[in-house]
């Protein structure tokens, strides 16, 4: 079976493509360039294919960024340091991001003939990121199969669980979570005061296991 997968670079995609390696299927993997602040989640991305011997298809967006501002791609929009579920986490939307990234992975799919789409939203991105919700998911899943002969399905194995059960089923798959990085920064070290870092580590001292990653704090 082929996969393609929507890969940030973070820890939830990252997992599905170890999953997927695991698993057997004939894997690819797909990244997207929008001038993301945390554009060295992007360097994991690479390194985590070269290690897997996965065929990676990186993709200049950087257009979008005029289209959709956040706080995750303006330099004059602060990133918010606090918990993820903060209302203010709202500034970090890139409008539609995930509409826009299905959309071109499903083109690359449709081309290569592969049947099986995945991208990773998780339990705890469905209040804020509404792009990453069940309904969103169930809805563009409808759409994937009317629009082009050859069908692809969209898959979203994490949608229902939290970060602690992701970091989980990882650390049962191998994962090696050096080569992965959650903050919305792309400094030398991860934060560790962005909603994001926040919620790695939580999950991290939730599962009882030691990250890899050196913080700033």
């Amino acid at each position: 079976m082929k996969a393609l997968v929507i890969l940030s670079g973070g820890l939830d995609s990252t997992t599905i493509l170890y999953d997927l390696v695991n698993r057997g299927y004939e894997t690819e993997a797909i990244s997207f360039i929008y001038k993301q602040k945390n554009i060295k989640e992007l360097e994991c991305a690479k390194k985590t294919c070269e290690n897997l011997n996965v065929p990676h298809k990186v993709v200049d967006l950087t257009c979008y960024n005029d289209l959709a501002p956040s706080s995750l791609t303006r330099e004059n929009i602060s990133v918010p340091e606090m918990h993820y579920n903060e209302p203010e986490q709202a500034s970090t939307v890139v409008p539609n991001r995930n509409m826009i990234f299905i959309a071109l992975a499903t083109s690359y799919a449709i081309s290569k003939r592969i049947p099986e789409l995945f991208y990773g939203p998780h339990l705890e991105d469905h209040k804020t990121y509404l792009d990453s919700s069940p309904i969103f998911v169930e809805k563009v899943a409808e759409v994937l199969k009317v629009c082009d002969n050859f069908q692809v399905a969209l898959k979203t194995p994490l949608l229902w669980k939290t970060k602690t059960d992701i970091l989980s089923i990882g650390i049962s798959l191998g994962v090696d979570y050096r080569y992965t990085w959650s903050c919305y920064y792309s400094r030398g070290r991860p934060c560790g005061k962005c909603g994001s870092c926040i919620n790695r580590l939580e999950a991290f001292k939730e599962a009882g296991i030691e990250d890899p990653l050196e913080y700033e704090v």
